[in-house]
């Protein structure tokens, strides 16, 4: 585990985390007007590889060249200037800063970091993290990477959990959740069940390389609940006519794919990033990644009693609590993460992932996303 320290005065500015992979909602904006948790676990922090935060410079104004060596290889909207390897945490685990009250500009319900660093450390007053709590946005405190540094405390974390580990914590992530707006009643809040926004966020990311796993040809993915997060995207992003590819749920606990398919949905390793990989003779097959918490639920789908059971749930008991309440709308995959995703993969350059871009018209993403 390690603590993050102030590099202008060795103050500490966290309680021990460990690292863990960077969640794929990390940057996402959800909805309009909604309360959504805290991004990272008490107790963890991850990184972000690339530039993050202000300043931002118009797409438009950034040349061909620069994107490439960036390693975004279609037009984008914007892009950071910020400094590389942005470290979050949950709220929680902050410590030793104060609020810079002149930082806290450009918010609607709270604070959304538009301004930059608006944590100061107490001790001396460097402006050390952004915290973020504004509507739509997750809440999470950014330690800014020049003027902070790890501090190894111990050694917990030294050691990954294996793959057999990770299932037998099994800690999936539900599909739907109750949301959490500002307004609409008395109280201030009101809620409704949805899709997940951690769904959403993860099947943009599943999506875009869905698309570049097809070749540009039709894809079949489970029925059931992948289906019905997957099948009308690609049904409407992929010609009809060639031959289909079949993309099917591989990973621990399930048994080898047969070899004729081409495309399997894998889990991520949710400390290390790392993703789930076959044996042959499924190893040449393109791997679509899902956060270990979604596939564990698509792989497993928990089970419920049909009637409500007596006494205390022994172990191996199926839940009898009616399960959550299905949203009445069609799933829709989270667009930013989505194109975010597929800019940065390099098979992106073809013509006809160029025209699927070119193609999202509002109307497209009001319908699809």
């Amino acid at each position: 585990m390690f603590v993050f320290v102030c590099a202008g005065c060795g103050i500490e500015l966290t309680a021990p985390v460990s690292q863990v992979a960077l969640p794929p909602h990390a940057h996402q904006k959800y909805g309009n007007g909604v309360q959504l948790p805290v991004l990272m676990e008490s107790g963890t922090f991850a990184v972000e590889p690339e530039p993050w935060g202000p300043p931002w410079r118009r797409g438009e104004d950034i040349d061909p060249d620069e994107l490439a060596a960036r390693g975004i290889h279609a037009p984008v909207a914007a892009l950071s200037d910020g400094v590389r390897g942005a470290v979050v945490i949950a709220p929680g685990d902050i410590r030793g800063t104060v609020l810079i009250q002149e930082k806290c500009g450009g918010c609607c319900c709270g604070l959304d970091g538009s301004d930059g660093p608006n944590l100061a450390c107490e001790a001396c007053g460097q402006p050390v993290a952004i915290r973020i709590d504004d509507c739509s946005l997750w809440q999470a405190v950014w330690l800014v990477p020049d003027v902070v540094h790890p501090i190894r405390v111990d050694d917990a974390d030294a050691v990954p959990l294996s793959w057999a580990a990770l299932m037998a914590e099994g800690r999936s992530t539900p599909p739907f959740e109750p949301i959490t707006g500002w307004g609409g009643s008395r109280l201030g809040t009101h809620h409704w069940w949805s899709w997940s926004p951690r769904w959403e966020a993860a099947a943009g990311w599943a999506l875009a390389h869905l698309l570049v796993a097809s070749g540009g040809r039709p894809v079949t993915v489970p029925e059931g609940l992948t289906a019905e997060v997957f099948q009308r995207a690609l049904a409407t992003l992929l010609p009809t006519g060639p031959p289909a590819r079949r993309a099917v749920l591989a990973g621990p606990g399930l048994a080898a794919p047969d070899a004729g398919v081409g495309i399997l949905l894998v889990p991520v390793h949710p400390q290390t990033g790392e993703t789930w990989t076959p044996s042959r003779p499924a190893a040449s097959a393109y791997l679509v990644p899902l956060p270990f918490g979604v596939w564990l639920w698509l792989a497993f789908p928990e089970q419920h009693l049909p009637a409500p059971a007596s006494g205390l749930m022994p172990d191996g008991v199926l839940r009898d609590d009616p399960p959550a309440p299905h949203p009445g709308s069609l799933f829709r995959a989270d667009p930013g993460v989505f194109q975010h995703t597929l800019v940065r993969l390099p098979a992106v350059r073809s013509p006809w992932l160029r025209d699927i871009l070119k193609t999202l018209t509002q109307d497209t993403r009001a319908r699809l996303f």
